[in-house]
C-alpha cells in the first residue's frame, strides 16, 4: 500500500479541492487524483496524475465511463489494488474490487441521471461550455469526496466532517435550443 500522512481529513474539503483543480485547467480525472494525492499526503510521485489524464471525457474523448469516476477508481486502486499476480481469488484484488463497486453504485445515483456514460451524462449539452462544464466540475468533487470518505473509512483516517458527501437532488439539464 502507498504511504501517507494524513490523520484527518474532510471529504467535502477534497470536494471542494477536486472542483477548483477542475476550475484550474486540470480534466475531471486528474482533478480526482491530484486532490486526493494532496489532501491524503500520498507519498507518490506527480507522475499519478499523469496517469488519469488519458481517462478524461469517458476515456479518450470515447464518450464512455465518466473521467471523474475513473480518477476515482484509479485512486482506490492506488491504495488497494495489488502488484502480484494471485490470480482471481486474492483478498486484496476483490477487497479493491468491492470498493470500486461500491464507488461505481454510489456515483450512478449522487449523478440524479442514474448513469455513469459520460455520452449518457453529458447528452444535449455543449461540451466544455457554460452548463456542461458546471456538471462537470460537480461530479468531479462528488467523486473526489466519496473517495475520500471511503479512504478515511478503509485507512482508520478521521473523517471530520458531520454529514457524508450528498450527491446531487436533481440533474444539470442541457441549455434548451433556441428555435430557427
Amino acid at each position: 500500500m502507498v504511504e501517507y500522512q494524513a490523520v484527518k481529513v474532510s471529504p467535502k474539503a477534497v470536494q471542494k479541492h477536486a472542483e477548483d483543480l477542475y476550475r484550474g485547467g486540470y480534466f475531471c480525472c486528474e482533478a480526482v487524483m491530484a486532490a486526493i494525492r494532496s489532501d491524503f499526503e500520498v507519498n507518490v510521485p506527480e507522475e499519478v496524475i499523469a496517469m488519469a489524464s488519458g481517462m478524461a471525457v469517458g476515456a479518450g474523448r470515447s464518450g464512455c465511463m465518466c473521467g471523474a469516476l475513473n480518477g476515482g477508481i484509479l485512486a482506490l486502486g492506488m491504495f488497494f489494488g495489488r502488484t502480484e499476480q494471485n490470480g482471481p481469488k486474492d483478498p486484496k484484488v476483490n477487497h479493491c474490487m468491492a470498493l470500486t463497486h461500491e464507488l461505481h453504485d454510489w456515483f450512478r445515483e449522487a449523478t440524479a441521471k442514474h448513469a455513469v456514460c459520460c455520452r449518457v451524462l453529458t447528452r444535449g449539452f455543449d461540451m466544455g461550455c457554460g452548463e456542461h462544464k458546471e456538471q462537470c466540475i460537480a461530479f468531479t468533487g462528488l467523486c473526489a469526496g466519496k473517495v475520500a470518505e471511503i479512504l478515511c473509512r478503509e485507512l482508520g483516517v478521521e473523517d471530520t466532517d458531520d454529514e457524508p458527501v450528498k450527491g446531487l437532488d436533481k440533474p444539470y439539464l442541457p441549455p434548451k435550443k433556441e428555435e430557427e
